[in-house]
């Protein structure tokens, strides 16, 4: 067993809802810690503070995985069966369907080489060192040797190191939005009371593992550690979520079957009609295999795999990064974007939005002099500091503020040092602001005050405009509350800005140093929405795809993003917004009637993220989520694809993803779609053009068993298969997207491969290519281009052995209908190769013309003809390969008659499609 594994189970307490001392009481330890004795007892108790590393598919497994899809052992079984008919004497047939199939295998087993990571990744982020409270004196210790009751002490900079309940605190800020979503630091309270439903992010007394102090200083018991923490319940989550299944492997399944069953039924009816013919039993049973395995199109899961693996090179240089081949297209079929927010739909960046100073309400890139004393003062209330590389350090809000001051050319630090800091009050949550005393060039020295408006508010005595100072009025204090009232429902966080002029330090008390202000301003801050997913989300609706947002944040910020962002609009349910509280009310049943109203989720914790996207995938709906903290990981996990951002993403997120965006922006993830829609579209051309082809084929000989013709070879029909048919496959599978993609509603989970009018198509145009190619056989018959008349009886016999036909005992009647018989067989085999061709321009579109489609806009599609004409040309001209296909020469004539029908293949099916057009109109 796993050392890092609990050896003794923890108490699964809602520590948060307990009085410090009972917490203490609770976890038999005090504010002086544990002692190293009892440390290193509870450490053999409950083993180290680490994950479990969860268990890894060995390269082996994963290779053996390759062959649990339907459509490969059918393979295999066509394999064998073509041993076992031919005695193990031939068997080309099944060495190029194994290759085949180990190509497949080999392309599944690179694309999952970078194996799923995400409980390494969560296991990385722990932190080394943590101080800690020991036999009374402070220590560094690994923090994988943290147990429960142990004291740590945090400060600004510090990783939390386990899950703690504080006890001390002093103007402490945690940033957490990798855990909950929410983009602003919190500020931890250890005397608020705490309701046992509250969410991740409202439990101020608490810190969690892996979140960063940003500001401020603490002191905590440890109450969980390891897999008990809430990182580690999301890795249990991870661990335990099953792999779902995407729509494109549903697809091949179904495609699979319905195959496998017409494949039986094949050699059913073959050896049923062998036996009522008085037909040998093993004869017919031979005959009926060797026609289901010519029904089998071999090289279909190497294409469709070659397919996906081209369109996450396209991909690629668009940004997206594919992990997984089937996520290419299911993106495809996305019916649903469930979308985290910070991060993904906005900037994951604090930032002034609007400010008001000398009683006017600016927008944040309107010009302001910088003489302002608002613009001042949220600079000297500061404590961000720049790194080598220029960098801003230091609390999010507080970074903004100067942020806001170097792009209107504020010189921050020049200013500080000819007015430098000599004394300060820091923030508290008590009184919820903060204070700086700067020496000025006189003399006199400036308070700088920053912090709620509420609070600051009753501390200011005299305003500022226009450099003049007057008295701050009752009428002032309701303007200044209905601006700040205005610019909260706006979900802006709102900062009030004061300062005083004196001639000496005050005692550094609030009473003293915080009062008798005069009021410089407002500023408002917000994690602002990435300027370009308005769009994104205007032409997902388009596209029939509704965008949800689910987000730890709180309700008033989600909500006014969404309806930024369009996700929440005048269509939108009454009652579209739902908190991860009133979820909690919500049985399985009843959220799973009421889900289709809720565009947006709001302070919800990693579990209801999955529980939301299971209720849409119950829904019968293709769900994508996107995400990027550690709390998205098991719903990335969950969806039918998970999208994570490369940039702000965490490793967690992009471990636990099928696609990473490179530009962590919401919009690549509609190029994407609309990639995934043509790569469908194109692995359905695919599936048309060579399941038609195998149609062609099967009933080409099974008609002519019936009539007592022997009108292809296997080698014919693996030739046309593996080699003539491949390049043209390939090459449809990267056509150009049809006009008008992302304006079709999405095909959702129910749709095939032979939706769309594929299927009749595919019977239709089968029969078609069987019938002109069996016409064509019939017609060398009847027509032959060799006869007494013409063809010498010499000339017959040269012509037989250039083919390989021993012909030494023929008479010359003999001799010429064997010749009659193979150019007949030769102008059928390149009957059925030409007409494939051909055929795979009619299959650039289901109903649309070719004329209207471009037969020759793609150049890749154009070669792949060139080069597959030649490879079947060089089998009948080049006199060596005559013998190896047992092919004759043909003339004029009868190439003539081969073109003749083969292109009258395009033909027929234009004909076909005007109809079928009017019909659909």
């Amino acid at each position: 067993m796993s050392e890092v594994i609990k050896k003794k189970s923890q108490l699964h307490e809602a520590f948060y809802t307990q009085s410090v001392d009972d917490v203490f009481m609770r976890m038999d330890s005090s504010d002086q810690g544990l002692s190293d004795d009892e440390a290193d007892k509870r450490l053999k108790e409950y083993g180290l503070n680490a994950l479990d590393k969860g268990k890894k598919r060995s390269i082996i497994v994963k290779f053996l995985d390759q062959f649990k899809d339907l459509m490969i052992i059918i393979l295999l079984i066509a394999a064998f069966l073509s041993v076992a008919i031919n005695g193990g004497e031939d068997i080309s047939d099944a060495i190029i369907i194994l290759v085949v199939v180990l190509i497949n295998a080999v392309f599944g087993v690179l694309q999952e080489s970078k194996a799923e990571a995400a409980i390494d990744a969560l296991k990385s982020m722990a932190t080394p060192l943590a101080r800690v409270r020991r036999d009374g004196s402070i220590e560094e210790v690994s923090s994988e040797k943290l147990v429960p009751g142990d004291v740590v002490l945090l400060e600004a900079g510090d990783v939390v190191p386990a899950d703690i309940r504080l006890f001390e605190a002093a103007s402490l800020k945690i940033e957490e939005a990798a855990l909950t979503g929410e983009s602003a630091p919190v500020e931890k309270d250890i005397n608020q009371k705490i309701e046992k439903d509250a969410g991740i992010g409202d439990r101020v007394n608490m810190a969690f593992q892996n979140a960063n102090v940003t500001y401020g200083r603490a002191a905590g018991v440890v109450v969980a550690t390891g897999m008990n923490t809430e990182v580690g319940k999301i890795a249990s989550m991870l661990a335990n979520a099953d792999e779902t299944q995407t729509p494109l492997k549903q697809n091949l399944n179904r495609l699979s079957k319905v195959l496998t069953v017409a494949i039986l039924l094949i050699a059913a009816v073959t050896f049923l009609v062998y036996f009522l013919r008085g037909g040998e039993i093993l004869e017919g049973l031979m005959t009926s295999v060797a026609l289901a395995v010519a029904a089998i199109p071999e090289g279909l899961p190497a294409i469709v795999t070659i397919i996906l693996a081209l369109g996450t090179q396209v991909l690629a240089k668009r940004n997206s990064i594919v992990r997984k081949l089937p996520a290419v297209e299911t993106l495809g079929s996305t019916e649903i974007i469930a979308s985290d927010k910070t991060g993904t739909l906005t900037m994951n960046q604090m930032t002034v939005e609007k400010i008001y100073t000398n009683e006017v309400l600016k927008a944040a890139d309107d010009a302001i002099d910088l003489n302002d004393m608002t613009l001042k003062v949220m600079n000297y209330a500061n404590d961000t500091k720049f790194g080598q590389d220029g960098a801003l350090i230091g609390d999010p809000t507080e970074t903004a503020l100067i942020q806001f001051g170097i792009d209107h050319q504020y010189n921050f630090q020049a200013s500080l040092k000819a007015e430098p800091r000599v004394a300060e009050l820091p923030f508290d949550s008590g009184r919820k602001l903060m204070s700086t005393v700067h020496k000025l060039a006189d003399g006199n020295f400036l308070v700088a005050v920053k912090g709620a408006p509420d609070q600051l508010i009753k501390r200011v005595a005299t305003k500022l405009v226009n450099e003049e100072v007057s008295a701050f009025t009752e009428n002032d204090h309701k303007q200044i509350a209905s601006i700040n009232h205005t610019l909260a429902k706006q979900a802006l966080r709102v900062l009030a800005f004061g300062y005083k002029i004196v001639a000496k330090i005050p005692e550094l008390k609030t009473d003293t140093l915080e009062s008798k202000l005069i009021f410089a301003g407002l500023v408002g801050m917000i994690d602002p929405e990435r300027k370009e997913v308005a769009k994104a989300v205007r032409i997902a609706k388009i596209a029939g795809i509704r965008p949800i947002m689910i987000t730890g944040d709180h309700q008033d910020t989600a909500e006014a993003i969404a309806w930024r962002l369009g996700i929440l609009d005048k269509n939108s349910a009454k009652h579209a917004v739902l908190t991860g509280a009133e979820l909690n009310e919500l049985t399985d049943e009843k959220f799973q009637k009421q889900v289709k109203q809720y565009a947006v989720y709001a302070r919800v914790s990693p579990e209801h993220k999955v529980r939301i996207v299971k209720a849409w995938q119950q829904a019968g709906k293709v769900v994508a989520m996107t995400g990027d903290g550690v709390n998205d990981a098991p719903a990335l996990k969950t969806a039918d694809i998970g999208i994570g951002m490369g940039i702000t993403g965490t490793e967690v997120a992009k471990s636990a993803s099928d696609m990473v965006l490179a530009d962590d922006n919401f919009a690549t993830i509609i190029v994407a779609v609309e990639e995934g829609r043509k790569i469908f579209a194109n692995i359905q051309k695919t599936i048309q053009y060579l399941l038609s082809a195998n149609t062609a084929e099967v009933l080409t000989i099974f008609l002519a068993t019936l009539f007592g013709w022997g009108v292809l070879m296997p080698v014919h029909l693996l030739w046309i298969n593996l080699v003539t048919d491949t390049f043209p496959a390939i090459a449809l599978g990267v056509e150009r997207a049809e006009s008008g993609v992302m304006k079709q509603r999405p095909r959702g989970r129910a749709a095939s491969f032979f939706s769309g009018g594929v299927l009749s198509s595919v019977i239709y145009q089968g029969v078609l290519q069987g019938l002109l190619t069996l016409g064509v056989y019939g017609a060398a018959l009847w027509f032959p281009a060799h006869t007494l008349a013409n063809f010498s009886y010499l000339e017959a016999l040269l012509a037989l052995k250039n083919i390989g036909e021993t012909a030494g005992t023929l008479t010359h009647a003999a001799a010429i209908e064997q010749l009659q018989h193979t150019d007949a067989l030769t102008m059928a085999f390149a009957t059925l190769g030409l007409i494939q061709l051909f055929h795979a321009f009619n299959v650039k579109s289901v109903y649309q013309s070719i004329l209207s489609v471009g037969a020759f806009r793609s150049k890749i599609f154009n070669w792949s003809i060139l080069i597959s004409f030649l490879l079947l040309a060089v089998t009948i001209i080049v006199p060596s390969f005559n013998k190896i296909f047992h092919v004759s020469h043909l003339d004029l004539y009868q190439w003539g008659m081969v073109l003749a029908a083969s292109f009258s293949m395009i033909l027929t099916v234009e004909i076909v499609k005007v109809v079928q057009r009017k019909i659909l109109k």
